[in-house]
């Protein structure tokens, strides 16, 4: 009976070891001197991605399009005791991403992630009513901009052994949200683009992933939310009962970026409340 007592008290100690292992209790800093790049992280899920990566132990660049907006992230983020630096970048420019990339190196050596967030959206309307100016600058930013800037990290991630994207989606790549044509079938491709890069970057050991936040409350969103009636509507479509806050993404990108998601590749998460997305 004595051995048996030993036997399962053993289990029992080495089963907790398990799950706060898998929990992350017992591991500080799971990115730690890591080097990560996020686009467009000076407001809302990328400030909030840019935050988490840095407390989660990496030197993070963060970039905008405008230098004041940098400064202030930058200085926000420091403040906190953050790794954090910052430099103007407008993804859709080869000299801006160039740059990002370079900022990198020369501050910390190289590049182990990169967080592609930028994103534009100027069209709010029904779809047969969009001009082609307008699908040239969404498709520009949102997809082009996204494939050119994991292009322009790959090999400083190669001369690391490997790395890993993550591709800031949406979840109306799934079920689209009613007057923003253009930008949900923007981000229907970042699903696409996102199974493509993880399929030629593996022999690299380079993992590809996709966020599909659901309705975040951000600036960025404020056209589908500041009326107090369509927030409630879409609130009852939610199995949480909430609009979502961009720190609810911050995680689950630390967590793709880490080792405890080493197996993980081409794959999309969806973080919506609940909302319905896909089978």
């Amino acid at each position: 009976m004595r051995k048996a007592g030993l036997l399962l008290g053993g289990c029992a100690r080495t089963w907790k070891a398990v799950r706060m292992a898998s929990s992350g209790a017992t591991r500080q800093n799971p990115l730690a001197n890591k080097v990560a790049l996020v686009t467009a992280s000076t407001e809302g899920i990328g400030l909030a991605i840019a935050r988490r990566l840095a407390q989660d132990g990496a030197h993070v660049v963060v970039s905008s399009r405008k230098q004041q907006n940098v400064d202030r992230a930058v200085a926000a983020l420091q403040g906190e005791g953050l790794s954090v630096t910052g430099t103007v970048c407008h993804v859709g420019k080869a000299e801006d991403r160039e740059r990002l990339v370079a900022t990198a190196v020369k501050l910390h050596g190289g590049v182990d992630i990169l967080v592609s967030n930028a994103a534009v959206n100027p069209f709010f309307g029904n779809l047969m009513d969009v001009t082609e100016e307008v699908w040239d600058k969404i498709l520009d930013i949102n997809v082009k901009a996204t494939a050119m800037m994991t292009k322009a990290v790959v090999p400083e991630m190669e001369k690391r052994g490997g790395g890993s994207v993550v591709i800031v989606g949406s979840i109306a790549a799934f079920s689209p949200f009613p007057y923003l044509g253009p930008y949900n079938v923007s981000k229907t491709a970042l699903l696409g683009l996102s199974k493509n890069l993880a399929l030629e970057l593996a022999s690299k050991n380079i993992r590809v992933n996709c966020l599909a936040p659901g309705l975040i409350k951000t600036n960025f969103s404020k056209v589908l939310w500041e009326d107090k009636a369509r927030e409630d509507s879409i609130k009852e479509r939610m199995n949480i009962r909430r609009l979502g806050q961009p720190e609810d993404c911050a995680g689950i990108v630390s967590f793709l970026c880490s080792e405890d998601a080493s197996y993980i590749t081409g794959e999309t998460v969806v973080v919506g409340g609940g909302a319905p997305s896909r089978l």
